[in-house]
């Protein structure tokens, strides 16, 4: 588990900068056992401050490039290269940013722990043995292997520790080396009806609430697609046909820059596995430009740049 009194001292000390204007950390929701996003500009409320295995924003998306003073930020891995991405797509200026990094073994995806936990939870209390999560509230405790309970990309996370970072809490911590691409490669194998009847039933479910555009670091256009009217690109109706076009055109939209923080399904309230759209088009463009997003803050993004030993002989 993170040291949060190291997480608070270092907070405190970058507070007292004066060329800071806040930090962006977390903090205990208002409602059940969940957090949220903290922006902390007075040593007062220092501890407010937490991070738990609870913690599963990416605060990436709250960073306000506009600001005059500084801000801090408090990042796991993944959500590390989400700043590395939006640095090299010129949305973020790296000295204005201090990187408070996280080593994370994974955080608690809330929709599996309700699956594990039907009555409300409050005043949660997390507690890491080994390779378990011990649940607590009131005079209940709960046990469960982490992998049953955490989020799909922490078990292929190749980033635990953050990529970029000022301050580093705690020790880095090896990455699990499992297959990152193992349902994609699966989803593969199914035939072309059987694929397309997944992914009819998945977009047919879809309300077009945008929750999956809000959310995501990297959508940042001025004006959305969705919502462009000359020329208009959809239409606002509910449908198959409406919904499978904004579906396919965002992932399209996303290839090459996604890092997979896996925001978009998190807040997508009809549970449409939208990462497995994206891992796919991740996956193509690993092989086609032997490219990973998110990873180095001095390259240039993907349709930025050309090298003449692309591995794909069909794109020199």
């Amino acid at each position: 588990m993170i040291n949060n009194k190291k997480l608070k001292n270092e907070i405190s000390k970058i507070l007292e900068k004066k060329d800071v204007k806040h930090v962006i950390c977390y903090t205990n929701g208002s409602y059940g056992f969940q957090t949220r996003p903290f922006f902390i500009s007075k040593k007062e409320d220092i501890e407010k401050i937490i991070f738990s295995p609870l913690c599963v924003h990416n605060l990436s998306l709250y960073i306000n490039n506009d600001d005059e003073k500084k801000t801090g930020v408090v990042v796991k891995g993944c959500d590390s290269k989400t700043i590395v991405q939006l640095i090299q797509e010129k949305q973020l200026n790296r000295e204005k940013i201090i990187i408070i990094g996280i080593p994370c073994k994974g955080v608690i995806d809330p929709k599996k722990l309700r699956k594990k936990i039907s009555e409300p939870l409050e005043n949660v209390d997390v507690k890491e043995t080994n390779n378990k999560y011990i649940i607590s509230f009131e005079d209940k405790k709960y046990e469960f292997n982490k992998k049953d309970i955490v989020f799909d990309k922490c078990l292929t996370c190749e980033h635990p520790t953050p990529i970029v970072y000022d301050v580093l809490i705690d020790e880095k911590i090896k990455p699990i080396g499992k297959e990152k691409f193992g349902q994609v490669k699966n989803f593969e194998k199914e035939k072309l009806d059987k694929k397309w009847k997944f992914w009819e039933e998945q977009f047919s479910k879809c309300i077009r609430c945008y929750a999956c555009r809000d959310t995501c670091p990297v959508c940042f256009c001025e004006e959305c697609m969705a919502e462009q009217l000359n020329p208009q690109w959809l239409c606002r109706s509910v449908n198959i046909s409406e919904n499978t076009a904004w579906h396919i055109m965002r992932a399209f939209h996303l290839a090459g820059r996604c890092t997979g923080c896996g925001e978009c399904e998190r807040v997508c309230p009809m549970d449409i596995p939208l990462m497995l759209l994206n891992k796919k088009l991740e996956k193509e463009i690993k092989e086609l430009f032997d490219y990973t997003p998110g990873i180095n803050p001095k390259n240039k993004p993907l349709f930025a740049m050309y090298k003449p030993d692309d591995p794909e002989e069909d794109t020199k």
